[in-house]
């Protein structure tokens, strides 16, 4: 099984870091990483379900958004080489947000998963995702 974990702590309270976050059709705080961002089809960025196509490239769905916990869980269906559905299979993204309570910030986790170990998949997603959230800390700096 192929797996990538990252972390960082933004110096913002969780219901603010959450709330840009959580819409899976915004990708706005993000702007050095994701360049274009379509909605595919009718459901909201808020609705299980949802689809999006990142900078014309990665195809994902959205698999589970829980307010309450602060997490939400998504596919990667297809999309270029390492992480194309010929390169993994079943890749399955998490984002789980907690409160530092004693700072009122956020520790932010960014894990993914699949079920072959392709090497360079995970190579090629910890440098997306350390920049995702190198973007994200600027946005509450």
């Amino acid at each position: 099984m192929g797996k990538t974990y990252q972390s960082i702590t933004i110096n913002a309270p969780i219901d603010e870091v959450w709330a840009k976050v959580k819409n899976f059709h915004d990708m706005s705080w993000a702007p050095n990483v994701v360049s274009k961002l379509d909605p595919v089809g009718s459901k909201l960025g808020s609705d299980v379900g949802a689809k999006r196509i990142l900078n014309d490239a990665f195809h994902e769905t959205l698999v589970d958004l829980d307010d309450e916990s602060r997490s939400f869980k998504y596919s990667i269906d297809d999309g270029p080489s390492p992480v194309s559905s010929s390169d993994v299979s079943n890749y399955v993204g998490h984002v789980k947000l907690s409160p530092i309570s004693m700072e009122n910030s956020t520790f932010f986790e960014w894990s993914s998963k699949w079920d072959n170990n392709h090497e360079p998949a995970v190579e090629f997603c910890q440098g997306i995702y350390q920049a995702l959230l190198g973007d994200l800390k600027k946005t509450f700096s």
